[in-house]
């Protein structure tokens, strides 16, 4: 299946649920709680980078956003239901393409500490561990920052 911007109209509540359904696994096991709990459909919709989505209804999505150094990928979701089935890998591949286009020369994302699951797949697919990062008010990092060199 191939990537896509959704286009008005759309229904961004379905997108949504989707990205909770698919970030519920980190309830109880991260801290501070995801941002995911302060943000809105709204928000999605009218985030100022780029959605990108497979199937429809949504079976996967993600949302990019270029900065200086690197487009950054965030919100990497796939339904539960369709997990496992090479999703995450087709959103990625765009993803390259899409900084590759923008003139970019990485991918970079962040994932939480205790999600070390996630982290044995971006260094499967080809992602070095390249920094880490501190929420406020806490004393370590909470977050671990990954990047692929195009």
């Amino acid at each position: 299946m191939t990537p896509f911007q959704p286009q008005e109209p759309y229904d961004w509540d379905a997108l949504f649920a989707l990205i909770r359904r698919a970030f519920a696994g980190m309830e109880g096991r991260i801290d501070p709680p995801t941002s995911l709990n302060k943000m809105t459909a709204k928000d999605l919709a009218t985030h100022k980078g780029e959605v990108w989505v497979i199937g429809s209804p949504a079976r996967a999505c993600m949302v990019l956003t270029p900065k200086p150094h690197a487009l950054h990928l965030g919100r990497l979701s796939v339904d539960p239901r369709w997990q496992r089935k090479g999703y995450a890998h087709i959103l990625i591949n765009h993803a390259e393409a899409r900084a590759r286009a923008l003139g970019l020369p990485a991918l970079e994302l962040q994932s939480r500490i205790e999600l070390v699951e996630n982290h044995a797949i971006f260094f499967a697919l080809g992602f070095e561990q390249t920094g880490a990062t501190t929420h406020p008010g806490f004393d370590s990092p909470t977050s671990l920052v990954f990047t692929k060199a195009l």
